[in-house]
């Protein structure tokens, strides 16, 4: 049975009525992208149930490209994000009201955990198709750092190995001109979309073709909990 490649967005919040990841998602539902079917999903903006959803969603879907997706106010170029940092820190409210004050994702987690994909390719193709983009080195202390957190703890040590990452995509133009487009800068959808499928036809072929990191040996002074495709239950 064929690898999904499985692409993630999140609902609209902070007042907005659309959010960039969450049309760009439900564009993708149903497509096949170098020759791998596309599985999707749409997250709500809840930081106390992310990890059990995202959890459930890794469960469900077999897929060896796991990729996010969300919206960054002020964002002038889409941003292929590096590093997840073991920190909630957030003054606007998420969509059920809750902020969080310098706080750990996981209790005891590392520090930082590093996203696992080819920056310099991803970004090679996104700029010789005319798409404005660059690495960024924070993700924030928001969601979608929690989400890219999560995620690659979760996918760490699986087997056959997972390619995760995440991407923040700059306003649409409706939501810069509703914020204030002197200060906001914004993208088209199109191009949007277009950079979410060089991204794919550049990672599907990089998977296929690389040479398999030798499997870490597991530490047996930290007891772990496996579940099904070498997905890491959620760290307590």
């Amino acid at each position: 049975m064929s690898k999904h490649v499985l692409i993630v967005g999140f609902e609209p919040f902070g007042g907005s009525l659309v959010n960039p990841s969450e049309m760009l998602v439900n564009s993708l539902s149903g497509m096949r992208i170098a020759d791998r079917p596309i599985a999707t999903s749409v997250l709500p903006v809840e930081s106390r149930s992310l990890g059990e959803r995202l959890g459930q969603l890794l469960l469900e879907v077999q897929a060896d490209i796991i990729l996010g997706f969300g919206q960054a106010a002020g964002c002038a170029a889409i941003a292929l994000e590096r590093v997840a940092v073991n920190v909630l820190d957030f003054n606007q409210p998420d969509n059920v009201g809750v902020t969080r004050s310098n706080e750990q994702i996981v209790r005891g987690g590392p520090d930082a955990r590093l996203s696992n994909l080819p920056f310099d390719k991803i970004v090679e193709a996104w700029h010789a198709n005319g798409v404005p983009s660059y690495t960024s080195n924070s993700a924030g202390t928001f969601i979608c750092n929690q989400f890219l957190y999560e995620l690659l703890g979760r996918t760490e040590n699986a087997s056959p190995p997972v390619i995760a990452g995440f991407v923040h995509l700059p306003y649409l133009p409706s939501q810069a001109i509703a914020a204030g487009s002197q200060a906001n800068p914004s993208m088209s959808f199109d191009l949007m979309k277009k950079a979410a499928e060089l991204l794919i036809e550049t990672l599907v072929p990089w998977v296929d073709n690389r040479t398999p990191e030798p499997t870490r040996p597991r530490d047996p002074g930290k007891p772990q909990m496996w579940i099904p495709r070498g997905i890491k239950e959620a760290e307590r």
